[in-house]
């Protein structure tokens, strides 16, 4: 009698453990997905900026085609094909403000400090949300790396998590303004 006890103390001890690891990483995953919006969000939104400026006139004819061209590429890109798009879209800011003039000539237009502010804004709040999003896959990848949750299929049919990997460093003139 005793030894059938131990034996249901043990597979309920057994169960509440799987039950538990399952929910945590259910609660992993619905993180994945609330970073992942917030990233998409502030792609997004530094996209919108970068090309409302490329559209604005107040960059040279070639900067203005440059932007403009890789905001909207990053704007329409497939997911398969993001990362790229995003990572020429941080390429194009670099090379457009490479140098204060730019940023000068931006300024001094009508709505141009504002113009800067937002860009520097979304510049500055990409990394945050990419870092964000890729803890969040790292931890869920660390849990179901264990051999109890791929033995007892608790991650379901939930696809495997991928990190979001791009070129995000901003234009160091941007940089500088929205850290001063």
């Amino acid at each position: 009698m005793t030894t059938l006890i131990w034996i249901v103390a043990a597979l309920v001890v057994i169960g509440v453990y799987l039950s538990w690891t399952a929910g945590r990483l259910d609660r992993l995953h619905s993180r994945i997905d609330a970073a992942r919006a917030a990233l998409d969000a502030q792609l997004l939104r530094r996209a919108s900026v970068a090309q409302e400026l490329g559209t604005a006139g107040v960059l040279d004819p070639a900067a203005s085609i440059v932007l403009y061209q890789a905001a909207h590429a990053a704007r329409q890109a497939e997911e398969e094909h993001r990362e790229v798009a995003e990572s020429e879209l941080s390429q194009a800011l670099r090379a457009v403000f490479a140098e204060a003039p730019q940023v000068d000539a931006v300024r001094e237009a009508p709505g141009g400090e504002e113009s800067l502010t937002e860009l520097s804004e979304a510049v500055r709040r990409v990394p945050m949300a990419r870092r964000f999003h890729n803890d969040a896959v790292r931890a869920a990848r660390a849990v179901r790396k264990h051999r109890v949750v791929r033995w007892f299929r608790l991650a379901g049919h939930a696809p495997f998590p991928m990190a979001f990997e791009m070129d995000d460093e901003p234009p160091a003139v941007l940089e500088s303004r929205a850290g001063g």
